[in-house]
């Protein structure tokens, strides 16, 4: 299995809306200490734990696509899944979707052209600005300080989730770590 964050790469996005895929990487190498595989050719941080691969593309979000073909060419990886933010979902909500659309989102856009719509979207809700206009700089700010105090459980919530997926199919994982609204407190 392929565990792929989407994110943006540098110090400047690495606390932002758009990068909580990354984040949940970085909690299950935190877990696992897996073993890093250093390769050009991938365009991204890609790590081995037992038979499963985590990656973190370095291609920015719009080109995300590029790295998880190259991964899961080379390994001939047939399992993926992908974690990503969403703005149609509320802070702190988690939903798994098997294929299906992007949602605008430029990341699953770019993976879809690359490897198919054939993949586990877990999507992480970062809820939306007031206006369209406020889309762009929305995703790529940081989380409110009323949010951040409650990223670590959030982020560790789907990392427990992605570790059942090794041993359970998606459909059971998704009806038990699901979540439709996560109450700040």
């Amino acid at each position: 299995m392929l565990i792929v964050g989407l994110g943006n790469p540098g110090a400047a996005y690495a606390k932002t809306r758009h990068n909580i895929g990354f984040m949940v990487i970085d909690e299950l190498c935190r877990r696992h200490q897996p073993q890093q595989i250093s390769k050009s050719s991938f365009k991204g941080e890609l790590f081995k734990f037992s038979s499963h691969y985590f990656l973190k593309p370095n291609t920015f979000m719009n080109l995300s696509g590029e790295s998880i073909s190259a991964v899961k060419k080379f390994y001939k990886i047939d399992e993926v899944v992908v974690v990503h933010d969403d703005l149609d979902l509320p802070f702190g909500a988690v939903r798994f979707k098997y294929g299906g659309g992007n949602g605008g989102h430029n990341g699953l856009k770019s993976t879809d052209a690359f490897i198919s719509k054939e993949y586990l979207r877990v999507r992480m809700g970062i809820g939306k600005p007031q206006h369209k206009s406020e889309i762009v700089s929305f995703v790529l700010s940081e989380f409110s300080q009323e949010e951040f105090k409650h990223l670590p459980t959030w982020v560790s919530h789907v990392a427990d989730a992605l570790e059942k997926l090794f041993e359970l199919d998606w459909e059971n994982v998704a009806s038990k770590y699901s979540i439709k609204k996560f109450l700040l407190q």
